[in-house]
């Protein structure tokens, strides 16, 4: 069963989160990722969507998700994302 890392950001400072967008890709595609969302154009229907910025990655299943989040590789660039943004972060078995 499939499993999605969802992320909902605000970025508080565009130049250092530019290094986590440089850097992230090719540690995702190491746990075999699959970017579903990156960002883009989107319309809130109903509710508040106090993020600008929602990101969905799938992994072939949930351990795969929670290995890539707990990763060595990973660490120090969720760091960079941690500390240039505020936002929401779950990971959630799919179909």
């Amino acid at each position: 069963m499939s499993a999605y890392v969802i992320v909902q950001i605000n970025v508080t400072n565009k130049q250092n989160y530019k290094k986590y967008l440089d850097q992230v890709t090719p540690i995702v595609k190491r746990f075999q990722g699959e970017y579903i969302v990156r960002a883009g154009k989107y319309k809130v229907f109903q509710g508040n969507w106090d993020y600008s910025r929602t990101v969905i990655v799938k992994f072939q299943n949930y351990e795969a998700a929670i290995n890539w989040y707990n990763s060595k590789e990973y660490e120090p660039i969720k760091k960079i994302r941690e500390e240039n943004s505020e936002g929401n972060c779950i990971i959630i078995e799919g179909c």
